[in-house]
């Protein structure tokens, strides 16, 4: 579950169970005999509601120990004994399993997940020209991009927030992206919000532009792209800063900017401002509590504020169908700025 979820998917391919506001929903379907936590993202009551199952509720860091837990604290040097204490604990746990009380929903859908750094450049040698083009480079999506097959990208982060409908923010826009012939990335909870509406898919293509679809076809990608987990924002910034060194243009040049539609979690805060301070223009479909301080609002969201050093800044838009306009003129504005 979350981002714990996206990371043993990314290098194992271990099945997603769901996103943050679904982590209660595990214990509920009374088959989980352990759930086990570190130190982000956790729902208060999971351990009052393990309480009502059989369900093990395992804490594992000594700064978020809570009640009616079990600590086991984990130790890098000894992981692999911390880990198997745990299996075997849950393990153990089966034989109080009440069948009475399970209830497993059927609902699956398929995700094609694991787009590294390394993985991207090598779907993209498959469309290179070895003969006049070395490989292991992003010259094809920067092609792609300066004929206007391509309009441009949008790395879309981040959480789920209860204060919003859970997923819709993220499937709505990225919809709206992709039949605008916009490719995105996604990780942490906005990528499992993709792979429950059928998006991670490569027949998700369908949905797309023609431009976006032509190149999902000839690259064998979805319109998509999973690149792990809400910290693994670290894959898109190295992405994006190949993409500046094969093109030629500065990170803050590149049709590209940054999403974070139901921003929730302190770590959103730090990755915004990361993705900010690297050049790329953000927004924001949650307010980031700064009204009420208009210098600060203008220092983040105005023109003559931190974009005077970075050459970006946030931008906050509550009406999701309004937010994608947003990004998509800042993307054909960059567009128009680079002559392409």
């Amino acid at each position: 579950v979350c981002c714990t979820a996206n990371e043993v998917a990314m290098r194992h391919g271990i099945p997603m169970a769901g996103n943050f506001l679904q982590q209660e929903n595990v214990v509920l379907t009374g088959a989980c005999e352990a759930i086990v936590v570190d130190v982000q993202c956790i729902f208060p009551a999971l351990g009052p509601l393990s309480k009502c199952f059989h369900t093990k509720f395992i804490t594992t860091s000594p700064v978020a120990r809570m009640p009616d837990s079990d600590f086991i604290e984990f130790h890098a040097e000894n992981a692999g004994e911390n880990a198997k204490a745990i299996v075997k604990l849950a393990v153990e746990n089966f034989k109080n399993r009440n069948q009475d009380l399970v209830y497993i929903p059927e609902m699956k859908t398929n995700a094609t997940v694991g787009y590294s750094l390394e993985a991207i450049k090598k779907c993209l040698d498959g469309v290179t020209n070895t003969q006049v083009d070395v490989t292991g480079t992003t010259k094809p999506l920067v092609e792609c991009v300066k004929s206007g097959v391509l309009r441009g990208a949008v790395a879309m982060v981040g959480c789920n927030n209860p204060k919003v409908r859970p997923d819709t923010a993220h499937i709505e826009l990225m919809k709206k992206l992709i039949a605008n012939d916009i490719i995105v990335v996604v990780s942490g909870c906005s990528a499992q919000a993709a792979a429950k509406a059928g998006l991670l898919s490569k027949e998700a293509k369908e949905l797309c532009g023609d431009g976006l679809k032509r190149v999902c076809e000839l690259v064998d990608i979805p319109p998509i792209l999973h690149m792990g987990s809400c910290v693994d924002i670290s894959r898109m910034m190295v992405l994006a800063a190949d993409i500046a060194k094969d093109s030629g243009w500065n990170i803050s040049q590149i049709p590209l900017v940054g999403c974070a539609p139901e921003w929730m979690s302190e770590k959103a805060v730090s990755i915004g401002n990361y993705v900010v301070a690297t050049g790329i223009d953000t927004y924001l479909g949650v307010d980031p509590y700064t009204k009420g301080s208009s210098e600060v609002t203008e220092l983040l969201q105005g023109e003559h504020g931190i974009k005077d050093w970075v050459e970006a800044n946030f931008t906050v838009e509550l009406d999701i169908e309004k937010l994608g306009d947003k990004m998509i003129e800042a993307i054909e504005a960059k567009r128009v700025a680079l002559g392409i």
